[in-house]
């Protein structure tokens, strides 16, 4: 039986503020996920970044110029060139400790973003006992690996991961071919031993990725399905049909509607912002780890 995950324990599909929810606020800034607690999302969505001296950033891009009055590639640049930068000219690049710490009551869904985030990001998960309250995923299967790979030297909790790139072009494979085989047989190993959903776009051009049989497939093995970045309403409604376990979007009112029309919006205690945001300093490893 693949392990259960804290991350996971919601009652219906879940709606994820997918960068703090950028249609409404600067992406990936403090204020998006504000407002997306204030819409009553309990579930964050980032990318995951490390400065040239280590620190982890919540930001989607590999350098500054597009969304910022900042410019450089980021992971050559120290933090406090990345503190002095402002998403959309106003809201400074958030630390992901500040964005743990700010949200006690949130869940987060990390990208990684690069491989040299992947320590960096381990550290922070340990010093903020995060390790309940986030699912990492990535475009690299890699990367997926080499974060798997370092998590027994922090933690004995099954940690909520994504399936990489390889294996959903291989999840998709199956679900056409309908019939089972040795490449089932690595997905399924791969939900026993800490992969616990897919996360994938509605379609890719004309081709529709989440299908009937695509989410049966998923289901059969133990996976949950996620789709993104999802901001229509005719798209949400037919995602959810199809029974999806949950829905990436910008659009955080939109999906807020469809799924209240449905009875499906389902939302735990506020995740609300202290007061002052706890000040964790940048940590290295930590002792007997």
């Amino acid at each position: 039986m693949p392990p259960s995950y804290a991350f996971l324990d919601h009652p219906g599909p879940i709606p994820f503020a997918h960068r703090g929810g950028a249609a409404g606020r600067p992406e990936n800034s403090m204020a998006a996920f504000q407002r997306a607690a204030e819409l009553g999302y309990r579930y964050l969505e980032t990318d995951a970044r490390a400065t040239a001296d280590g620190v982890v950033v919540a930001f989607h891009d590999r350098t500054l110029d597009r969304v910022t009055d900042g410019t450089g590639p980021l992971a050559r640049l120290p933090y406090a060139d990345v503190a002095r930068a402002r998403v959309h000219g106003t809201e400074p690049v958030p630390r992901m400790d500040d964005l743990l710490g700010s949200f006690p009551g949130a869940r987060v869904n990390i990208d990684l973003k690069d491989a040299s985030v992947i320590g960096p990001l381990v550290e922070v998960l340990h010093r903020t006992r995060a390790w309940d309250r986030v699912c990492i995923t990535s475009f690299s299967t890699r990367r997926l690996a080499q974060l798997r790979a370092r998590l027994p030297l922090y933690t004995d909790r099954d940690v909520c991961t994504a399936l990489g790139p390889r294996d959903l072009v291989t999840l998709r494979a199956l679900s056409l071919a309908g019939r089972p085989g040795p490449r089932r047989e690595r997905l399924a190993a791969l939900a026993a031993a800490g992969v616990a959903c897919a996360q994938v776009p509605a379609a890719l051009g004309p081709l529709r990725v989440v299908t009937a049989p695509f989410v049966a497939q998923c289901h059969a093995l133990g996976l949950k399905v996620h789709a993104w970045t999802i901001n229509d309403q005719p798209t949400m409604d037919r995602l959810l049909d199809l029974g999806v376990d949950g829905i990436m979007t910008d659009e955080l009112v939109t999906l807020r509607h469809v799924m209240s029309a449905r009875g499906q919006w389902q939302h735990g205690p506020p995740a609300v912002r202290p007061a002052a945001p706890p000040a964790v300093p940048p940590a290295g490893r930590p002792s007997g780890a």
